[in-house]
This record gives structure tokens, C-alpha cells and sequence, in this order.
């Protein structure tokens, strides 16, 4: 169980080794097929990019899904389908690589894997053709004491209305003098050790006296939330991050809303009450109260799926697209605040960036006035399957992941080719010069440029049921919050901008310019306009401010 602490930050129940059976004590097989003849739909066993020449990709499946089947792979390729299962590999996981024709191995020779976040050091390992499911330093956003101190630098560099939705909290030991002072002021507060899940540490307090004297972080406590029936609930969000530079984040409209067993209450005798205070799922399923929730179309049970959960509120007169709205936004925002830090480690430790992809669990809960509250951030959320409400979230939302994150068919893979020195230097010119140009970016686009715009539109193709939430329309309201501008996001919001978010539009225009190249023998000529920008660009006040 020590190896679930890894110093790299939080984990969440997948993070608890399984047993000799491939077994937790929370986890099933699934979901069985109901009783009736199913109507099967079988597709290839490889996901084709919208353009010609370019290479294909796995399919993945969901295991509960009994209606669609996935031809398996043939040929040699096959035989090269290999993953390295880990002790914490969920069980959805293990029969999704099944299910897509892939085998276990206890070699190097691996292309994909699910488990424990690695150290720093032991990403340097990792292969070109290999996928990892964590980027380094993404500990920044799963320990609550590094957490808040990203979102209190955010709100010192842009404001507390812009980045004020985390509750205030308070980094002990460090910050004891300030928590003091404003102690007095708050009715009651939440313990939370710097790296746990679970629930597992965590209490509400009331007096100085309870105030651990070593590390922990000390949170405002929440006291007006929102209710169903009296009992407080929190949702966990689903946020993947399938790339960093450019910058790509979905969203799961379909995640968990997680109950307490008892009603809630701010009177002091029910302070100790965890079943009132606290929503976490694995201490509630202890409660003599907890009542289980099969049914993913149910309102019973502590334990509803975040669409069940929405049109129950939508039928209260609450405005669910306004909760949609804030629940994006934080999502963005919150993985703005650790770009810079996680692109640094990709750059510093990863031969490849696109040999790492995370799926995030953001804990987000509701107050009475409808405000939005960030409360934690797991990096391994569980995906554990003890339902068959579990299992059909869960194995939606991993097929999703899996097929966004373009696992190559072995010996397809395409290697990319470096940036040219004319290349480097538009990207040059555009950042250091042109910041706000907009769709200019795209009068003069490079063949590394249409790559890029060629994998984002096939990665578009691909994301089943999950949102992109960045980049999208309007993205560019966001660009003030990144530590520095990047080339590829601006390329990437110029050309969404452009094709008015479409991504039919964006694959026509993307098959038009490329059929312009096939006809033309070489690269692409710069046009005197970009020779231009390019002098601009390469000029030594540029160099300068770029180093």
C-alpha cells in the first residue's frame, strides 16, 4: 500500500495494488449483458485519419457496451500489441487492452500502459512508441498544498474574481501566523493531508485546539452547500489532457455526483459527522445508511451519474448551462496554472511530448448561490468498476481517453520531422511580435504548420463523446493566464476561429491544402510577405528578446 504514496502527489482508489485475482475489494468484472437479443455492430479494428497517406490508429472499445465488437488486428503488426499491465491496472482497463487485441508483457517492449505516477527521473526511460498515462510534475496539481499555492500565484498575477474558486486555505506548518489570524472569522474549517484520498485524513474543526501542528492544509470550509433531499454532494469532473504544447483539454459531461448518507447539518454536535460533511465515496459506502445505485438512469442510491444528476437540478428551475459554463471554465483555468511547469518537465524529461496523456478528477462542489468551488485534484482518479452504473461511465469515458490519445499501429508510426530554420522563425516572429495577429498566423502556413493542424483535427475526429473545452471558440480570452505564449496554441485558436469551430470545415480546408502540395513537387515556397516576417523575426532585437 506505501507504493500508492509516491512522492510525486495525490492518489485516488486506483491507486491501492489489486489482489492475486486482478481484484480489489471495491471492484467487479463489469457490467453483464442484459437479457434480450442485442443488436452487434462491428467495426475495423484500426481508426483511419481523415487524409490520405497518413497513418491509422487502435480502436478501443467499451467492455459494458455488449453491442459493439472491434475486428481484431491481423498481420504481423499484431503480434506487437503488447502493454504493461501494473499492479494498480484497473480492471475496465484490462479487458478495454483485451478486448483491442493487446497482450501483457513483462519487457521493455511495451507501447501502452495505465498505473502509478513514475518518478521525475524514470520518464527519461520512456520510448518514442511508448504511452504513459501521467506527465512529470503533475503533482502540482494533485497535492492540495501545491494546488493552492498555483492557484494563489494565479490570483496575485490576474485577481481574486478570475482565479478565487478554490476556497482559501492555508499550507501548515508555513503559514500558521496567517491562519491564526484569520481564524476567528470562519464558523468552521477543513483538514486535508497534503497527499491522500479517500477521505482519509480529513475532518472539520472548530477551535484553535484541533489545528494539527505538522503538515496539512487548512481549508475554509464550505458551510452553506448545495442540497438534494438535505444532503450535501460534490461531482467529479473528468478533465483528460491529451497534449501540452499545443495545449488540448476535454471534458466528460458524464462523470459521478457523489452523496452523503446523512442529512447535513452546521450544528456543532454533528461536526464530528463525516457521513454529513464529507462526500467521498469510499467512507459513505461504510455508512449504515448507504444505499447502493445500480442504474445509470437512476435518482436513488448516494451515488448518480453527472447526467442524472443535471436534468434532476434542470427540473428545479437551476440553471444547469450556467453550472456547465463554470465548471469548464475552472477546468481550464486550473490546467493553465500548471502548463508552464508541466511543459517543462515533458521538454526536460520525455524524448517524445507525445508519449504522455493524464486524465485529471477534479472534485468541484456548488454552493447554495450557485457559486462554483474547485476542492481538490486527483491524478489518479478510480476508476475502479464496483457497479454497473460505475462500469458504463468509466469504460465510456476510457475508450474516449484511449482513442483520443492515438495509440499507433506498431510500425505505423510516423516520426516528426524537425522544425526548419524558416519555420522557427515564423514561430519566433508570431511570439515575440504578433501575439494578438489572429488568423494572420494562417496566411503563410508551413508544412510543419499543417501537421500540427492535421493532428489536431485527427485527434478532433476521434474524441467520441468527450468536449474539447481548449482550445474552442473565444479561447483566446484565456491567453493572458498562460506563463508565456506558445506558437502552437496560437495556431491552433487562429484555425478554430477561422472555420468557426468546425471541424468538418477544418478537414476540408486541411484535404484542399493538401492536395495543392501533392500537385506541387517540394516544400512550400515563403511568399515575399513571409520573407519578410522571417527577416523580422531573425533580427537581433528578436534574437535578443527571445533568449
Amino acid at each position: 500500500l506505501m507504493e500508492a504514496f509516491d512522492e510525486d502527489g495525490d492518489f485516488d482508489a486506483e491507486d491501492v495494488p489489486e489482489g492475486p485475482d486482478g481484484n480489489t475489494d471495491d471492484e467487479e468484472m463489469g457490467a453483464e449483458p442484459g437479457p434480450g437479443p442485442v443488436e452487434i455492430i462491428t467495426l475495423p479494428s484500426v481508426i483511419e485519419s481523415p487524409f490520405p497517406g497518413r497513418p491509422p490508429v487502435i480502436r478501443f472499445s467499451c467492455p459494458s457496451d455488449p453491442s459493439v465488437r472491434v475486428e481484431p488486428l491481423s498481420g504481423p503488426a499484431a503480434r506487437e500489441l503488447l502493454w504493461w499491465c501494473q499492479r494498480i491496472t484497473p480492471v475496465v482497463v484490462k479487458k478495454m487492452m483485451k478486448l483491442a487485441g493487446f497482450r501483457k508483457t513483462s519487457t521493455d517492449k511495451w507501447i501502452v500502459t495505465w498505473g502509478k505516477h513514475l518518478k521525475t527521473e524514470e520518464f527519461r526511460d520512456i520510448k518514442p512508441t511508448q504511452k504513459i498515462n501521467h506527465y512529470p510534475n503533475s503533482f502540482q496539481l494533485g497535492r492540495k498544498d501545491a494546488l493552492w499555492r498555483n492557484i494563489s500565484h494565479m490570483q496575485a498575477r490576474h485577481g481574486r474574481p478570475v482565479y478565487g474558486y478554490v476556497p482559501d486555505s492555508y499550507c501548515l506548518p508555513h503559514d500558521l501566523g496567517l491562519l491564526r489570524r484569520v481564524f476567528p472569522g470562519q464558523p468552521a474549517w477543513i483538514v486535508k493531508p497534503n497527499a491522500a484520498a479517500r477521505g482519509e485524513g480529513i475532518r472539520v474543526i472548530r477551535t484553535w485546539a484541533q489545528v494539527p501542528s505538522g503538515s496539512a492544509v487548512v481549508q475554509r470550509y464550505i458551510e452553506r452547500p448545495l442540497l438534494v433531499d438535505g444532503r450535501k454532494f460534490d461531482l467529479r469532473i473528468y478533465v483528460y489532457v491529451a497534449g501540452l504544447d499545443p495545449l488540448r483539454v476535454y471534458l466528460c459531461h458524464d462523470g459521478l455526483a457523489r452523496f452523503a448518507t446523512h442529512k447535513y447539518s452546521m450544528q456543532r454536535s454533528k461536526t464530528a459527522d463525516r457521513f454529513a460533511h464529507l462526500t467521498n465515496f469510499s467512507i459513505n459506502k461504510k455508512s449504515k445508511s448507504f444505499v447502493p445505485n445500480d442504474d445509470e438512469d437512476a435518482r436513488d442510491g448516494h451515488k448518480w451519474t453527472l447526467q442524472t444528476l443535471m436534468a434532476y437540478l434542470a427540473e428545479r428551475g437551476i440553471p444547469t448551462d450556467r453550472l456547465w459554463m463554470d465548471i469548464t471554465d475552472i477546468a481550464v483555468k486550473t490546467v493553465i496554472a500548471v502548463e508552464g511547469t508541466l511543459n517543462s518537465g515533458v521538454k526536460a524529461n520525455l524524448k517524445t511530448p507525445s508519449s504522455c496523456h493524464e486524465l485529471f478528477g477534479f472534485d468541484i462542489m456548488f454552493d447554495e448561490s450557485l457559486r462554483a468551488w474547485l476542492l481538490e485534484v486527483n491524478v489518479s482518479p478510480s476508476m475502479h468498476t464496483s457497479s454497473a452504473l460505475d462500469a458504463a461511465v468509466k469504460g465510456r469515458l476510457l475508450r474516449d481517453v484511449f482513442n483520443i490519445s492515438g495509440v499507433p499501429v506498431p510500425g505505423s508510426q510516423q516520426e516528426r520531422r524537425a522544425v526548419t530554420a524558416e519555420e522557427r522563425s515564423k514561430h519566433v516572429h508570431f511570439v515575440m511580435w504578433e501575439r494578438d495577429a489572429g488568423s494572420s498566423i494562417l496566411d503563410d502556413l508551413t508544412d510543419d504548420d499543417i501537421g500540427v493542424l492535421m493532428q489536431f483535427e485527427e485527434e478532433r475526429a476521434r474524441c467520441g463523446e468527450l468536449e474539447l473545452i481548449f482550445p474552442r471558440l473565444g479561447g483566446a480570452a484565456y491567453r493572458p493566464y498562460f506563463e508565456m505564449p506558445r506558437y502552437y496554441n496560437m495556431l491552433l485558436q487562429a484555425w478554430l476561429d477561422r472555420h468557426g469551430g468546425s471541424h468538418e470545415a477544418g478537414v476540408s480546408a486541411l484535404k484542399a491544402l493538401s492536395a495543392v502540395d501533392r500537385a506541387r513537387p517540394g516544400p512550400r515556397p515563403a511568399s515575399s510577405a513571409k520573407r519578410a516576417l522571417l527577416d523580422r523575426a531573425t533580427s537581433l532585437p528578436s534574437l535578443q528578446r527571445l533568449r
